[in-house]
């Protein structure tokens, strides 16, 4: 009866992870076939996550993988990483400029965003970068979770970008080097403090909402 019991149970996350997979990549395809229409973009912008100094995880793999996709296609002449140091002692921006060179992006292409500490403000550093730029085709390439998750502010604020959510199906066939090696100190910021011990969690949510941004530059 056990077994049974915990067959049915695996049988049930098999298909809930599945399913979800499965919904995740049309709801990604959807918005990247509309938005890739406008290709080639100026830039993308790619929003950081924290790095451990020892190695990168799956979700900046993720994003930087995705990044270098767009990149080789064409899709996109330029690529802005975006992020400080946030939560740990390295700058977001510098370390997936690093992994984004060995993955065949050009260093001339990279610029790096190193103020923002929340998504956004990826977002709006960036644009703004691009914007003194004379660069008008921008999207934000990243995971569909966190598109979701900003989408709302940039309609909002009425910014013009695309979003280019990374696709899963592509991801999973790109072969990458077992091991990469970075020059981490180039990026790691001594005396720091992470995020937590600085703001609280209302600050943080707030900076979330991107209500520590001056708009003043923009608009």
């Amino acid at each position: 009866m056990r077994r049974k019991l915990i067959f049915v149970l695996s049988f049930f996350l098999l298909i809930t992870a599945t399913n979800s997979c499965l919904i995740y990549d049309i709801e990604a395809d959807t918005i990247y076939n509309h938005s890739i229409k406008k290709a080639p973009f100026d830039a993308i912008i790619v929003p950081g996550i924290p790095y451990n100094g020892k190695q990168w995880d799956n979700v900046m793999k993720m994003r930087v993988l995705w990044a270098a996709y767009l990149y080789k296609k064409a899709y996109t002449k330029k690529v802005i990483f975006s992020g400080s140091a946030v939560y740990s002692h390295f700058v977001e921006s510098k370390i997936m400029k690093q992994y984004g060179i060995a993955l065949g992006i050009k260093a001339k292409d990279i610029l790096l965003e190193t103020k923002a500490k929340h998504s956004s403000e990826n977002i709006y550093y960036s644009y703004v970068m691009a914007r003194e730029k004379g660069w008008t085709k921008v999207a934000v390439a990243t995971d569909l979770v966190q598109i979701k998750m900003i989408k709302k502010f940039v309609v909002t604020k009425r910014m013009p970008v695309s979003f280019l959510p990374a696709k899963i199906n592509i991801i999973k066939n790109m072969t990458i080097p077992d091991s990469i090696p970075i020059d981490t100190m180039a990026a790691f910021v001594p005396n720091f403090k992470s995020i937590m011990e600085t703001e609280t969690w209302l600050q943080r949510w707030h900076g979330t909402q991107g209500k520590n941004i001056d708009f003043r530059k923009y608009y």
